[in-house]
């Protein structure tokens, strides 16, 4: 086997998959190389700055980077150096809802020249079904002696550093040698491996995230039921779950959103030629969700004439990611009819339109909650407040 410099190269490092994951292999010892096209990501990263916000992760990077076992840049040549090749690359869905299944092959094209005899990729993110497979006859071509495992990540925004630990990590490959390597690799993490083929756990993966959003769906159709009935959802929902262990999973109503769940949807939907009934319900559900809102809003009010303070711009709770949120699309839909919109969150930091809470309690004469931050839950305000998550407990009835 040959000598490298480290033991995890992470492509893609800097971003929100790849950063905590290099974060977690350096706090078990391992010499991790972080590599990103992110030159300002990168550079705060080597200062022991996190790029975004993911509670637990400053103390291990800056003992990381005390211990030299945290590096961080943009050379290609970070991947030419190290035993594994981690690929946090997925599979994008465009504006007509279709994936790209060629996004992962072409990444790795790019990567094939610092590739050589001894590394073992593994391929992170979620892949459009048969991409494994695809990638492995590619790094075929190279004629190099290049190990390939599909290691799909699970992990929820804000539990990283502790879900990286103890959530079971399914391996996949289609060689024993594959297969072993990259076991060995995630044990550094933890303890317990599920093994698939790549094609079970690229389904695997895609049937994770999908259920979710069903889910999520579910709840949010009964909410629309029993709000059109006059009903408070929140309070039928609390009696189905008392001490019954079979509703125990059902969500609270809410935008259902983020860069993952509608788009593993819909890459499924793709998958199946279009007939993934269930998927596609859940996006009408989901996605529908911020249009019902507007129109229970504009009964009895006359949007035109009033100032509508959307409060949380993130796409979920407690965080600063706005990627696929759904508060943005309830903000487009209430540009179109009310007077003005005014919008605020205290993680969010790269939107300029975002305004001090205290400016939109003063400019609006109605409050949406966009995202169910904590801080919102005992905000004291006499503008009416339209709370689908029913944070501050006053039902979710609109």
């Amino acid at each position: 086997m040959a000598q490298f410099e480290y033991d995890v190269c992470v492509v893609g490092g800097a971003g929100r998959v790849g950063f905590p994951l290099a974060v977690a292999f350096a706090a078990r010892g391992l010499r991790v190389a972080v590599f990103d096209i992110d030159e300002k990501a990168v550079a705060g990263v080597a200062r022991g700055e996190t790029p975004f916000l993911e509670p637990g992760i400053e103390e291990p990077l800056a003992v990381a980077l005390e211990h030299g076992l945290l590096s961080a840049g943009t050379d290609p040549a970070l991947v030419s150096a190290s035993e594994c090749v981690v690929v946090v690359v997925g599979t994008p869905v465009d504006e007509y809802l279709s994936p790209d299944p060629q996004a992962v092959p072409r990444a790795l094209e790019e990567l094939a020249s610092h590739l050589g005899d001894g590394q073992l990729v593994v391929l992170r993110s979620t892949v459009f079904p048969g991409v494994t497979r695809r990638v492995e006859r590619l790094l075929e071509r190279t004629g190099h002696d290049v190990d390939l495992a599909f290691c799909p990540e699970r992990i929820a925004e804000g539990q990283a550093m502790n879900e990286l630990f103890v959530l079971p990590q399914i391996v996949a490959a289609h060689t024993a040698r594959a297969g072993k390597r990259a076991e060995e690799l995630f044990r550094r993490l933890t303890g317990s491996i599920v093994t698939l083929t790549p094609e079970e756990a690229e389904l695997a993966k895609l049937f994770t995230n999908s259920w979710r959003y069903i889910k999520f769906a579910a709840a949010n159709q009964y909410f629309v039921i029993a709000n059109d009935l006059g009903l408070d959802f929140s309070r039928i929902r609390a009696a189905m779950m008392h001490d019954y262990a079979r509703a125990a999973d059902l969500p609270g109503a809410g935008f259902a959103a983020g860069p993952c769940l509608f788009k593993d949807t819909m890459q499924l939907a793709s998958v199946t030629g279009g007939t993934f009934a269930l998927g596609h319900s859940a996006m009408l559900v989901n996605e529908g969700l911020p249009d019902y809102l507007v129109k229970r809003i504009e009964v009895g009010r006359d949007l035109s004439r009033l100032s509508v303070g959307i409060l949380g711009m993130a796409f979920k709770a407690e965080s600063d990611d706005r990627r696929s949120s759904l508060s943005y699309r309830l903000k487009r839909l209430l540009s179109f009819r009310a007077e003005r919109v005014l919008t605020t969150d205290p993680y969010v930091n790269d939107d300029p339109a975002l305004l001090p809470i205290e400016d939109v309690l003063a400019g609006s004469d109605l409050l949406v909650v966009g995202a169910p931050h904590a801080v919102y839950r005992d905000l004291e305000t006499t503008l009416p407040v339209v709370d689908v998550w029913d944070l501050r407990g006053a039902g979710n009835r609109v």
